[in-house]
């Protein structure tokens, strides 16, 4: 590596920081905000427990899931909306304000990479809570599973959850890079919500009825929101014991993802016009 090469990752490291630096400076500026957004969260992660603990008290367990299994569903697609939350959705929401205001010019110009600094310029560090409390769920979800992760699990869980944060990630940047030709594209940006309602639910919840088994074969092959989410899970769950073709299919479709939503954008950029044109 050359010496500009570590100069040049040295600068976004540096770059990166700051923006971490603002984040935390705008949250300690509003701190009744901070507490607000930490009880309802709270409120909100304590209503989903009850209400699957409270079915589970019914039934041993839904499909292949029992309790202790499921928890660990429910605590890795919660790392991963909030990491996504916390630092993307902010910046893809606001792209969008971007090119109506014009501040996109100044992005443009400025010396760095415009997909990195519309990716992390803006952060919502009340997330971090979120973290918190899925990564509790996930420890107690372990310990009622009573069987350990190995040592493989600790090296690919990590890497699974980073692959659905950049598959997240990707599909956020690239319903956001439609604002160059839609100028406002709130209804795309719902529709990621939408879709990201079935990866609340295990993949192989949807079986058993037609429209069930469509449904899980687009997102989990053609939009594959249930494959990102449910693997990872199944991993650190100890329902996948080694590596297969599921973590590899999961790694693939993260990076293929990467390098479509990469395109998307960079062409979008060449199809838009200056607000001073």
């Amino acid at each position: 590596m050359t010496t500009e090469n570590r100069q040049l990752q040295a600068n976004y490291l540096r770059v990166l920081m700051v923006f971490v630096r603002n984040a935390l400076v705008r949250e300690l500026s509003f701190r009744s905000n901070f507490m607000i957004t930490l009880f309802s969260r709270l409120f909100w992660f304590a209503a989903q427990i009850v209400m699957f603990d409270l079915i589970f008290r019914v039934v041993p367990q839904i499909n292949e899931w029992t309790r202790a299994e499921y928890f660990g569903f429910m605590a890795t697609g919660m790392l991963i909306n909030a990491i996504v939350e916390a630092i993307f959705m902010p910046n893809c929401a606001n792209f969008s304000e971007m090119i109506r205001t014009g501040s996109l010019d100044f992005a443009l110009l400025k010396p760095i990479d415009t997909q990195f600094l519309v990716s992390f310029e803006k952060m919502d560090l009340s997330m971090a809570n979120q973290i918190v409390f899925a990564s509790g769920l996930l420890g107690y979800a372990i310990y009622q599973n009573g069987v350990w992760p190995s040592g493989w699990v600790l090296v690919i869980y990590p890497l699974l959850l980073l692959s659905a944060v950049a598959f997240f990630y990707s599909l956020m940047l690239a319903l956001a890079a439609s604002s160059i030709w839609l100028g406002r594209n709130q209804g795309l940006l719902d529709f990621w919500f939408y879709v990201t309602v079935f990866a609340r639910y295990p993949a192989s919840i949807y079986s058993g009825s037609p429209i069930g088994e469509l449904i899980r074969f687009t997102f989990q092959f053609v939009i594959p929101i249930l494959l990102v989410v449910t693997v990872p899970a199944q991993v650190v769950m100890s329902m996948i014991t080694a590596p297969s073709l599921w973590t590899l299919l999961t790694l693939v479709a993260a990076g293929f993802s990467l390098l479509c939503s990469r395109w998307i954008f960079q062409f979008a950029l060449t199809q838009y016009r200056s607000a001073s044109s």
